[in-house]
């Protein structure tokens, strides 16, 4: 059995474990992501999962973990690397409008491979550090994988979240001693455990808002 197959196969099995819904072309477009992914990373080193048979439930179902947790239209990727966990997110949901950020030039033009090939147009690929990245209209919800400390992921992109938006980082244990450094802050964060097919570990969403908006259930 090709890679292709075994992936279809666990991305099929793990969707309907996870309770997920996906048209068929969206799964096709999943498994042409990451069969360019495979591809560029045997070259670039985009990714340290280099294991076929971890790829689907690491990089697909890792990142469609989250999608019930995604608010509003507009979403930012912060520090995407190869598109995780933009590219899947944004295409499980066709009417929102994703931006994947990177400072890293062989990442970015990657992600803008992917946009071309996939014909990704609700995709937008920027080059840039955080720090640096000044859009013109902020986002209702800002998702980060594996990219920061939670204080220094609410200090680097508070100017990037609407008002009331939302902030969602992707974590392996519960980190204990970030939520009660950002709790120090004044911050009010949620913990959300994730449930990841195939996948052995734990991983769970943090949660919290740039400004005081009373929570109410993902």
């Amino acid at each position: 059995m090709s890679h292709r197959q075994r992936w279809e196969d666990q991305l099929k099995r793990g969707l309907a474990e996870m309770g997920l819904e996906m048209e068929e072309f969206r799964q096709h477009l999943l498994l042409e992501y990451l069969t360019l992914l495979y591809k560029w990373n045997k070259t670039y080193n985009l990714t340290a999962i280099r294991d076929p048979e971890q790829m689907v439930s690491r990089q697909l179902l890792d990142s469609l973990s989250v999608l019930h947790l995604v608010q509003g239209t507009r979403v930012l990727d912060v520090g995407s690397g190869p598109g995780l966990p933009g590219i899947p997110l944004a295409v499980a949901l066709p009417e929102s409008r994703f931006t994947l950020l990177d400072a890293n030039g062989k990442k970015t033009r990657f992600m803008q491979q992917v946009k071309t090939e996939l014909a990704l147009k609700s995709l937008e690929v920027v080059r840039s550090r955080v720090e640096d990245f000044h859009p013109t209209k902020r986002f209702d919800t800002v998702t980060t994988r594996a990219f920061a400390s939670l204080s220094q992921i609410s200090r680097l992109t508070g100017h990037l979240v609407e008002t009331g938006g939302r902030l969602l980082a992707m974590k392996g244990i519960e980190p204990k001693e970030e939520i009660e450094a950002l709790s120090a802050e004044g911050v009010e964060v949620k913990v959300i455990p994730l449930r990841v097919s195939q996948l052995k570990g734990l991983r769970h969403a943090i949660l919290w808002r740039t400004a005081v908006v009373p929570w109410s259930d993902p």
